[in-house]
C-alpha cells in the first residue's frame, strides 16, 4: 500500500461519496489508489466547477464536499469558489497535488506556496510532509470543515509523499460526531428579561438555523409569541413564506419594505444570523438597537451589531428552553401586517400575464414559483436576478432557495445544480443566472450531460452585467463597461446534446418549465428581459420612504 491509497481509506472512512475535480500529473497517484474505491470521481472542466460542487454539495448536506486539483494553476483555479464556500459556511475539503518536496525550497517548475496562498480563505489548511501523519490530517480536515460555523479546508499533497510505500499499517480514525454545547442558563435567564421588556420583538434568522436544523424550533418560538420573523437571503425557508409571521427577506442593499418593520421593532433577536449574510447597518443604521443573538459563535465585533445579549450553544435548544422560561406570558401583538400586507402586494404586483411576450426577472421568478413544487430546489447565481429572487421568490422549506451571499460569486448555479441533483436525484431543481454568471461556467454542461443531471438551467438574458448597471445607475444616474455579447444559448445547449429552448411568452415558458420538470429533463432555457423593472423597484421604494419622511 501507498500513501495515496491510505488516503482514500481515510477519505471512505469520512463517508465520501463524490470527489470533484481535475486529474494532473501531481495527483496521479491519487487517481489510480480512487480507480478502485467506492468513492466516485468526477471529472469537470474546471477546477473553479469542481469547487462550487462541492461547495453545494457541502451546503445541502452539512457534510464536506470534497474537490481535487493539482499544483499551480490547478490550485489557483479553486481559490473562488475555496472562498465562497468559507464565506457562505458550507463545509468542504480541498485537496492539490504538489510537486516533490526536494524541489520546493527553490523556484521550480509550478511551484507557488499554495497553503500561504489559501491561508486567508480556509479555517484551516496542511501540506502533508510525512505518510504518518495522513490520518490525522484527513480526520482534522473534515472535523474542522463541518464544525460550526462550517468553511473549507484544504490538503496539499506532495507527489514524492503520496507515491511512498507504507513500511508497516497505519490505522484509520474513526469519524465520531461531536454534539453541540447546551446554552448557559444565566444568558437564557438575560434574554427572557430583555424579551419580557420588549413590546415589539423582530427575529431575523440567519443561514445558522438552517445548517443547524433549527427551523422547526424557530416556526414554533415565532408561532407561540407572535413574533414576525425576516430571514437573510441565506436563510431563505428558515420559516416558511406560507407562515402569516413571514416578512420575507431581508439584506437588499437599499430599503425595501421590511425595514419598516425592523425600525418599528424594539428588539431584534436574531437567531444563527451572520453578518457576513447581510451589513446590519441597512436595518440598525444609528447602532442604538437593542439586540439578542443567538448563535453558537459569539457575534463579530461591529459598530452596527452590538447585542446585549448573547445566547451560544445549539439553536433547537436555546430556543426550547426561552420557550420554556416564558410559559405565561401573553403573546406579542402583531405590529408587522400593514408591513407584511406592503411585501405582498410587491410581490404578486409583478407577475407577468400568460400572453406577455415581454420578460423581466421577477415575472420569471413569479413564474418559476408557480411551476416548481413547494420541495424543489432553486439555486440562484449572482446578479440582479439574485435581488429579485432573495426578495419575490417565496421558500417554503429549508434550503428551498440557495443564494451564494457570504461571498456572492458569480458561476456558482450551474455546477451547483450538479451537486444538487448528485445530492438527491429525484427533487426538482432549477437554477436561475443572467447570461454573465452562465458564461462563467458555461463549460459544465458537458459534465451535466456526461453525469446524466437532471436539472434546468434558466438563462435569463440582458447582454449585461445587469446589477452593476443597476447600481451605477442608482449612483451616477449612468452606466459603463457593463455590455455584453453572448452566444445563441439554445444553439449552444444543442452543441452538447442537450434541449434548449427560447420560450415565446410566459404560458409557452410555464410549459417549457413544467415540462423539464416533469420529464426529469436536463433542460436550457432563455429568456431575454428587459431591465427597466429595477430602477421602477428602487424608485417606487424610495418615494414610498420619502413620503413616510415627510408626514
Amino acid at each position: 500500500m501507498n500513501a495515496a491509497q491510505l488516503m482514500i481509506q481515510c477519505l471512505e472512512e469520512e463517508k465520501v461519496k463524490y470527489i470533484f475535480g481535475v486529474p494532473g500529473e501531481e495527483n496521479e497517484d491519487f487517481l489510480f489508489a480512487l480507480e478502485n474505491s467506492d468513492i466516485i470521481f468526477i471529472p469537470t472542466r474546471h477546477e473553479q466547477g469542481a469547487a462550487f460542487m462541492a461547495d453545494v454539495w457541502g451546503r445541502l448536506t452539512g457534510k464536506a464536499g470534497v474537490c481535487l486539483a493539482t499544483l499551480g494553476p490547478g490550485a489557483t483555479n479553486l481559490i473562488t469558489a475555496i472562498a465562497d464556500a468559507y464565506l457562505d459556511r458550507a463545509p468542504l475539503v480541498a485537496i492539490t497535488g504538489q510537486g516533490s518536496t526536494n524541489r520546493l525550497h527553490r523556484e521550480s517548475h509550478q511551484i507557488i506556496d499554495v497553503t500561504k496562498m489559501l491561508n486567508p480563505i480556509t479555517k484551516w489548511n496542511a501540506h502533508i510532509q510525512d505518510v504518518e501523519v495522513i490520518p490525522e490530517i484527513v480526520r482534522k480536515a473534515f472535523k474542522v470543515a463541518e464544525a460550526e460555523k462550517p468553511g473549507a479546508t484544504h490538503i496539499e499533497f506532495p507527489e514524492n509523499i503520496a507515491s511512498r510505500q507504507l513500511n508497516e499499517s497505519i490505522p484509520v480514525l474513526k469519524n465520531y460526531s461531536v454534539r453541540r454545547p447546551a446554552p448557559d442558563s444565566q444568558a437564557i435567564s438575560l434574554a427572557i428579561q430583555l424579551l419580557k421588556q420588549s413590546k415589539k420583538p423582530l427575529i431575523i434568522a440567519g443561514n445558522g438555523v438552517i445548517r443547524t436544523e433549527a427551523s422547526e424550533a424557530l416556526t414554533e418560538f415565532s408561532t407561540q409569541f407572535q413574533i414576525p420573523v425576516s430571514c437573510t437571503f441565506m436563510g431563505k425557508g428558515a420559516i416558511s413564506d406560507r407562515h402569516p409571521l413571514s416578512l420575507g427577506s431581508i439584506g437588499l442593499g437599499f430599503k425595501d419594505y421590511v425595514i419598516e418593520a425592523t425600525e418599528a421593532a424594539d428588539l431584534i433577536i436574531c437567531i444563527g444570523f451572520d453578518i457576513v449574510e447581510h451589513d446590519p447597518a441597512i436595518w440598525n443604521p444609528q447602532g442604538k438597537k437593542r439586540i439578542i443573538h443567538i448563535d453558537l459563535e459569539s457575534a463579530e465585533v461591529d459598530l452596527h451589531y452590538n447585542p446585549e445579549i448573547e445566547v451560544l450553544g445549539d439553536l433547537t435548544t436555546t430556543l426550547q428552553e426561552i420557550t420554556n422560561g416564558m410559559q405565561g406570558i401573553t403573546a406579542y401583538l402583531d405590529f408587522t401586517l400593514s408591513t407584511r400586507s406592503l411585501i405582498s402586494e410587491s410581490i404578486q404586483s409583478f407577475t407577468l400575464d400568460d400572453d406577455s411576450t415581454e420578460f423581466n426577472a421577477p415575472g420569471v421568478i413569479n413564474a418559476i414559483r408557480d411551476i416548481l413544487p413547494d420541495n424543489g430546489l432553486l439555486i440562484s447565481d449572482v446578479g440582479s436576478h439574485k435581488m429579485w429572487i432573495a426578495r419575490n421568490f417565496k421558500t417554503y422549506i429549508p434550503n428551498g432557495c440557495i443564494i451564494s451571499n457570504g461571498l456572492a460569486t458569480m458561476g456558482i448555479a450551474l455546477p451547483g445544480g450538479i451537486a444538487a441533483n448528485l445530492v438527491d436525484s429525484h427533487r426538482p431543481v432549477v437554477c436561475l443566472m443572467g447570461d454573465g454568471g452562465a458564461m462563467m461556467n458555461i463549460q459544465e454542461l458537458e459534465t451535466a450531460k456526461r453525469l446524466g443531471i437532471s436539472c434546468t438551467f434558466i438563462i435569463l438574458n440582458d447582454n449585461n452585467y445587469g446589477l452593476i448597471t443597476w447600481k451605477q445607475e442608482m449612483s451616477e444616474d449612468k452606466s459603463f463597461g457593463t455590455k455584453l455579447g453572448n452566444p445563441n444559448f439554445v444553439q449552444l445547449a444543442e452543441s452538447f446534446g442537450i434541449d434548449g429552448y427560447k420560450p415565446k411568452n410566459i404560458a409557452d415558458f410555464k410549459n417549457i418549465l413544467a415540462n423539464s420538470i416533469s420529464g426529469n429533463k436536463l433542460s436550457v432555457i432563455e429568456v431575454p428581459i428587459s431591465t427597466e423593472v429595477n430602477e421602477t423597484l428602487t424608485d417606487s421604494l424610495s418615494q414610498y420612504f420619502d413620503s413616510k419622511k415627510s408626514k
